[in-house]
């Protein structure tokens, strides 16, 4: 059984104490709750020992999912192996993406809540509204999953720096048109020492970078996984080049010369990081983006702090009320078949609950607590801007459609896109032709990229299961063994 130090159990007492009843010890018979988890010494930092303190009758076992790639494993159908995993560990509570939640509903893997919510009475009201709207929808209108932390993105930006310039501020569901045309409004005199930039982003920027971020917020994929059609040269596609390439010809984004900040002291750390320095009017963040502000004063010498706005965006202009940059990695729910399922609901039950939330609300560690209300604010800045958005689960871009792309596509690839981008940049090609010539060239690479990984399989295939050879004992001669006729290609 997992120990706490004493000092960690007596504090964390204290705050279950102010929180609710004592610990929920059922009846005498001690109850065996096996949980999948990607790492068993995470797992209980995160959530196990708080639940053991509540339900003190429960033997938690961790089956750890690292063992998939165990001997560095290359995995080709996540989802099947997946549920090869489950199958042959049997965990009552499943850990499950964002990507295979709505595949294994409709699979029959997981075990329908509801009927667990409406007998306990549990309250769902307080929990990121979007969140249960979405695992819903994939549910088919019933809930087979809850996630009590997610990570997003919103647009921060220096109020200082609009009041100084007169510009009206941005506003919630901001796109990234409307972020760069603000941006364009800063000057962009003065030397690369003390001059402003309207927007960067915290870990340096380039062409591709800013074309990738863009892309990624309206939802645009290179490549056409049904069809294996590189599909660049769009409307779509130049709209967002045309942007990215407007915005860093005007000078307002910050493209650092040498690729940003590469090492050195905590001090060099954050002068490169200008909007945390007063310099840059905007940039995409994190609430880890608070943190680092409010210690950059102790690392800089004649700091100057400045105030900060936080709203949502960037949206997708197609709907505004959507975002692509929420994501929810660790969805738990209950295998169809436990034989524990009343303990893998009070699991379930308890880290997405308000104990928990009052406990993991003192720090940003857990990431955003999808139940709401309780990590209102970070060092006195609101974190309402991170809700106000709903996430997108972009089918088209999902895992297991885009990982029938080979790998060596993107290499080869992003070589080509950096020498085009480089030709716009240079003023010797139109955005029109740089997209025309990857497009055609990326066809390329990309119908290669597929003959050689099927080649390869087919390889793999006949080594493993082809012709076998023997040879005689008297005569030395060879006789091949022709493989199985039903193996399929």
């Amino acid at each position: 059984m997992r120990k706490l130090t004493i000092a960690v159990i007596c504090g964390v007492l204290v705050l279950l104490a102010g929180c609710g009843p004592a610990p929920a010890k059922q009846s005498d018979v001690r109850r065996s709750l096996k949980v999948m988890f990607w790492d068993e010494g995470y797992f209980f930092q995160q959530y196990g020992d708080l639940f053991s303190m509540r339900y003190d009758d429960v033997d938690i076992e961790v089956v750890s999912t690292n063992s998939m790639y165990s001997g560095g494993a290359v995995i080709e159908d996540r989802y099947q192996a997946t549920l090869d995993f489950i199958e042959e560990q049997k965990p009552d509570v499943v850990m499950v993406d964002s990507s295979n939640y709505e595949r294994m509903v409709s699979d029959g893997k997981l075990m329908e809540l509801d009927s667990f919510i409406t007998r306990d009475k549990y309250d769902t009201e307080t929990i990121y509204p979007a969140l249960i709207e979405m695992l819903k929808e994939k549910g088919a209108g019933k809930l087979y999953g809850l996630s009590p932390t997610f990570h997003g993105q919103a647009l921060f930006y220096n109020v200082d720096l609009f009041n100084k310039y007169g510009i009206d501020p941005p506003q919630n569901n901001i796109t990234w048109q409307e972020i760069l045309d603000l941006a364009r409004r800063f000057p962009t005199d003065g030397d690369a020492d003390s001059r402003v930039y309207g927007y960067g982003a915290q870990y340096g920027m380039n062409f591709s970078n800013l074309v990738s971020m863009i892309s990624s917020t309206e939802g645009l994929n290179q490549v056409n996984p049904d069809t294996m059609k590189v599909t660049l040269n769009t409307d779509a596609w130049k709209r967002v080049y045309k942007l990215a390439f407007d915005a860093l010809e005007s000078g307002s984004v910050y493209i650092p010369e040498d690729g940003g900040f590469t090492g050195g002291s905590m001090e060099e750390y954050y002068k490169s990081q200008l909007f945390l320095m007063g310099r840059m009017a905007m940039t995409i963040g994190d609430p880890y983006t608070l943190q680092n502000l409010k210690e950059s004063g102790s690392y800089m010498k004649d700091y100057t702090p400045f105030e900060i706005g936080i709203v949502a965006g960037p949206a997708d202009p197609a709907d505004p009320e959507i975002s692509r940059n929420i994501f929810f990695s660790d969805i738990f729910a209950i295998r169809a078949d436990s034989p524990n399922a009343d303990a893998a609901w009070d699991f379930i039950k308890f880290i997405n609950g308000e104990e928990y939330a009052k406990v993991k609300s003192r720090t940003l560690n857990s990431g955003l607590l999808s139940r709401m209300g309780y990590l209102k604010e970070y060092d006195g800045h609101s974190l309402e801007a991170f809700y106000a958005l709903k996430p997108k689960l972009d089918q088209s871009a999902s895992y297991e459609r885009m990982s029938k792309i080979p790998n060596d596509f993107y290499m080869q690839f992003y070589t080509v896109q950096e020498e085009q981008l480089k030709l716009v940049q240079e003023k010797k090609k139109s955005v029109e032709e740089a997209l025309q010539a990857m497009e055609q060239e990326g066809q390329v690479i990309l119908d290669k990229a597929i003959k050689d990984q099927e080649a390869n399989k087919g390889k793999e295939d006949t080594d493993s299961n082809g012709a076998e050879s023997s040879s005689s004992s008297g005569g030395g001669m060879s006789i091949i063994m022709p493989a199985d006729s039903t193996e399929e290609e």
